[in-house]
This record gives C-alpha cells, structure tokens and sequence, in this order.
C-alpha cells in the first residue's frame, strides 16, 4: 500500500508528497457495544489501512483524490458547509472540529488510498478521521495526542456524520500497539497493551454481507441503553452491578432489560478474557468469544445469520479456539482466536464450511496486531 499511494500522488499531482499518514482499521477482539456505555473494550490494530500522501497547498484549500472511488473532491478551509452523502464528509468534518478547537489549519493536495473492506465491521470510517487529524497536523505544523485525536474523530461521527459511536474505534486507530491488543477504559480513556500469545493468531471472517440500516439500529440500542442507565439513576451501565440488575429486572421492559445485561455481562467478559490472555489460556478467552456472540445475537440482536452462520463454521474448523461477530453487527465480519500452527487448516475448513451453508464466499484475514496511526516525513 505505501509504494501504491506514492504512485498514485505522482500520477495525479506534479512532484512528489511531503508526508505519508498510515492509519489502521481495527478489530474488536472482546467488548461490544459496551464503548458508548462507558465499558471496557479488548480491539486491537490491523495491518490493513487507510493511506494519504500528502503535500501543504499555499491555499486555504484541500484538495484530495479518492484511488478507491476514483474521484477528486475538495472544499475551503474558510467555508466548511453544504454537507454530501461522500467520502470527504469525515475529511471536512475533523477538519471543522479542529477549527473549532482553535487549531490553525493549513490547506494541502492529497491521495487517499485503503486496503480496509468499507461497510465490513473495520472502522474504516474510523481510520479515516485518524488519518485526517495526522494529515492536518503534519501540513500545519502541530502535535496532537492520541487521546484527543480520538476525542476529536467521535465528535465528527456523534455531530457531523450523526452516528452516536463511542470512543473505541477512534482510540485504537490511533494507539494501537505492536503485538498487543489494547484493553482500554472507555470511561477514563486509560488503556493497557495486552500481549497476544506469540501461538495465536488473529483470523477476520468477512461474511460477504455488509451492513443495512445499522446506524439506526445503533442508535436505538444507544437510546434503550440510556433509558435503562435512567431507571437505576446510573451515569451509565457501567455502573450497574449484575446482583442490582437481577434484583430490578423483571420491573424493565423486556427489552430493555436484554440490552443491559449484555452491557453488564460483556464487560465481564472483556475482563476474563484480558486475564486469560495474559494467562495463555487460549481455550478459556476462546470460550468468552462464543460467549459474547450468543449474547449480541440473543440479547442485544445485532448478528445477522450470516453473521451467525460463519461464527458457527469458524468454531467447526480445525484450530479455532472461539469466534463472535465483531463491530457494530448487521452484517460485515466476524473474529475468530486460532492455533497459528493451524492456521491454513482452519482457513481451508472455514471457507469450504461457510461456502456451503451460505451460498457465499467468505474472505479471510489473518492479521497481527500493529501500531496506531502515524504521520512519515517522506
């Protein structure tokens, strides 16, 4: 990806970029839906991403080209409005909200190149504003830390793009750690790298199906979350004790109630699964995975049968140690913990097994684990 997006810039724009930004997707190992309830969350950084190559303009302008959707789109640092249904409406949003912070924002000419899936569970979306936030910094002359870069790629999903994520995907894009999954406090916005057994491996399951109507449904389980955290009187779930929920449980809306205990039991899990990795026991954060899935496909209704449908094929495969959906649901991927010494057996049974349950055919990332996102002098 960094040779192809330093050709692209040379084929679209005179001389050569001055900066190159790689900004990482993410995949959520363990803890979901619990980000935007103030939880605890287990992603890690992949070794796919978004790329700019970029130069500054002597303009108050930016220029940016698009190798995935073949389109060049721009707008003025000065008159950030009119806001499309495009690409460059994550570009133009962090953009207004470093504004709005009081940085001093400098115009350049760019490319912009992924090898994330969109629509896929990834945080694409997520990559992008990380990347946009490194690209203004390098151009403008300013440092910026990962907590506020996260901080401000929310801002632009919850106001700009109106989508009310939480602080996760943001955070580990732009602090992911080399090896390590990152087991972050969504709440204080604390994280701790966990080291990822030098035996396992991380496999992304792309079910071939991407997401319909997830920011509404997103929005609603936000909103039947709040009106539960209402009732107890809590900030947020995070708060709530399991014993204290039982106790008040049957006085909820079903609903409702099947949402909260998946917040509260997931941040269990995300936990137990942090300790068992520390611990090796591979077996015992695989069975958490499985755990988590029913529970989002059961309580909190955000699976899909395909969704479901290669969760159950992964754990048929030979060296699977467990596997649950992963992201926002709907659709897009699901995460499977496996035996890298089996690696090319449980890609090989996972394929042949989802194929034939599902008609589709799957796409399969084995990924490490890499560091957040980073601005290159080049």
């Amino acid at each position: 990806m960094k040779n192809s997006v330093l050709e692209l810039y040379t084929r679209i724009f005179p001389g050569s970029p001055r900066f190159l930004v790689r900004s990482p997707g993410r995949v959520n190992l363990i803890g979901e839906h619990t980000d935007y309830n103030d939880g605890f969350v287990l992603p890690l950084a992949i070794n796919y991403a978004v790329w700019i190559a970029l130069s500054p303009l002597d303009e108050n302008r930016v220029e940016l080209y698009s190798g995935d959707f073949d389109q060049q789109l721009g707008f003025d640092l000065g008159e950030i409005r009119n806001r499309k249904e495009t690409w460059l409406e994550y570009i133009k949003g962090v953009a207004a909200h470093l504004i709005n912070k009081g940085f001093n924002l400098k115009g350049f000419q760019g490319v912009i190149q992924s090898n994330l899936p969109i629509g896929a569970g990834l945080s694409s979306s997520a990559a992008i504003e990380m990347a946009a936030v490194k690209a203004f910094s390098g151009v403008s002359g300013f440092s910026i830390g990962v907590k506020e870069m996260a901080l401000v790629g929310q801002k632009v999903e919850n106001d700009w793009i109106g989508v009310n994520c939480g602080i996760m995907d943001q955070l580990i894009s732009a602090g992911g750690v080399r090896d390590h999954a990152v087991f972050i406090d969504c709440r204080s916005l604390d994280y701790r790298p966990i080291r990822i057994p030098g035996n396992a491996l991380i496999a992304i399951l792309d079910t071939a199906t991407r997401r319909e109507l997830a920011h509404s449904a997103y929005n609603e389980r936000r909103r039947q979350c709040e009106q539960a955290a209402r009732f107890f009187n809590i900030a947020s779930l995070r708060d709530l004790s399991l014993e204290l929920f039982l106790e008040n449980r049957s006085k909820l809306d079903i609903t409702v109630g099947n949402r909260a205990l998946h917040v509260i039991s997931e941040n269990q899990r995300t936990r137990l699964t942090t300790e068992k990795l520390e611990e090796n026991d591979l077996k015992a954060a695989g069975k958490l995975l499985v755990e988590s899935h029913r529970s989002l496909r059961d309580l909190y209704e955000v699976s899909s049968p395909a969704l479901n449908q290669i969760s159950e094929a992964a754990l048929a495969s030979r060296g699977c140690y467990g596997a649950r959906m992963t992201g926002g649901g709907f659709g897009g991927c699901a995460v499977a913990l496996v035996d890298a010494n089996k690696a090319e057996n449980f890609q090989e049974d996972l394929y042949r097994l989802y194929r034939n349950v599902s008609g589709l055919e799957p796409k399969i990332y084995l990924s490490s684990a890499v560091d957040g996102t980073e601005l290159i002098t080049v």
